[in-house]
């Protein structure tokens, strides 16, 4: 997330209530989570296992809670608890804004879209023109829309992203700011969820089709001309390519990358990052053929073994 204006680190410091290493005024543009996290911003890390990959992200100032060597360029906010921390920023600069209106009245609907009933229109939405939103869909603050775009009955764009810190009372929600973006001529089908970003963007690229009970993480950019059959789930931070097809119940885990035009088979888990044009099944899912001789092998398992006579 980007700050409405440059502030200086001494500020963030003072905000936060920690200290600081590097210039009073050094400048800081923003903050974000690590895997979207661009040069001007904060980022937070609290755990000795990803020091070293906060500290040499493009991230400018680290929120830590140990006190290490700044690397060249870069400035420290000194925290006891990042996270906690972390999440100061999010009620400062993009504080929850409560609205009691079925469409808010700073919502912005283009011309020629057509809204159902009983849809929910948050603050600050914008919708392109020619759309159809269906009944009983659910469209929250930071979400924007393309134009031509189809969104089927009981979808919910722009929930909070599920990330949670566990502590010794329970968990601890990482509070979101991020946006929903769905480009030009996209279809969604009913009941899709898609969460938003927690400071980046979770975007959908132009002319993709998602089927019924699509889940999709926050911050993670689908390419254009995407196919998800139903019931697929793409945890937060993914990232896939153009043209890529995702068959019925699909799962893929946080924080890989699908090469374009990529074709991974239905059930299937995805567990790693996968290369583009090929096709993919199994969980974890590897190559289709590959998967298909192993199966065609362990059809035929139990007549080997009775022909070696082997006792189990």
């Amino acid at each position: 997330m980007k700050l409405p204006e440059v502030w200086r680190l001494e500020d963030i410091a003072q905000l936060l209530g920690c200290d600081f290493v590097g210039t009073p005024d050094f400048p800081v543009h923003g903050f974000n989570e690590i895997h979207r996290v661009e040069e001007g911003d904060i980022v937070f890390v609290d755990h000795p296992k990803y020091y070293e990959k906060a500290l040499n992200s493009a991230a400018t100032v680290v929120l830590i809670n140990q006190e290490v060597e700044a690397p060249k360029g870069k400035a420290l906010l000194l925290s006891d608890d990042p996270f906690r921390d972390f999440n100061k920023l999010h009620a400062r600069f993009n504080p929850f804004r409560p609205f009691s209106e079925s469409i808010a009245p700073t919502a912005t609907i283009g011309e020629g879209t057509w809204v159902g009933p009983n849809v929910v229109i948050g603050d600050g939405v914008r919708i392109g023109r020619d759309c159809r939103i269906h009944p009983n869909v659910v469209l929250l603050p930071g979400t924007e829309i393309g134009d031509r775009v189809v969104i089927q009955a009981s979808c919910v764009l722009g929930s909070d992203a599920f990330y949670y810190k566990k502590r010794p009372a329970g968990f601890d929600r990482l509070l979101s700011s991020g946006r929903v973006i769905i480009e030009d001529e996209v279809e969604l089908g009913a009941g899709c969820t898609i969460d938003r970003g927690v400071t980046h963007d979770t975007r959908i690229g132009r002319g993709s089709k998602l089927d019924n009970q699509v889940q999709i993480g926050h911050d993670t950019v689908l390419g254009e001309r995407c196919l998800l059959a139903a019931q697929v789930g793409v945890a937060g931070c993914v990232t896939i390519g153009h043209g890529v097809t995702l068959w019925g119940q699909v799962g893929i885990t946080s924080g890989i990358e699908i090469g374009d035009k990529a074709v991974v088979l239905g059930q299937s888990g995805v567990t790693k990052s996968l290369e583009g044009g090929k096709t993919y099944f199994g969980s974890p899912a590897s190559e289709a053929r590959r998967m298909y001789r192993e199966l065609a092998s362990l059809r035929v398992l139990p007549e080997i073994i009775e022909q070696l006579d082997i006792e189990l």
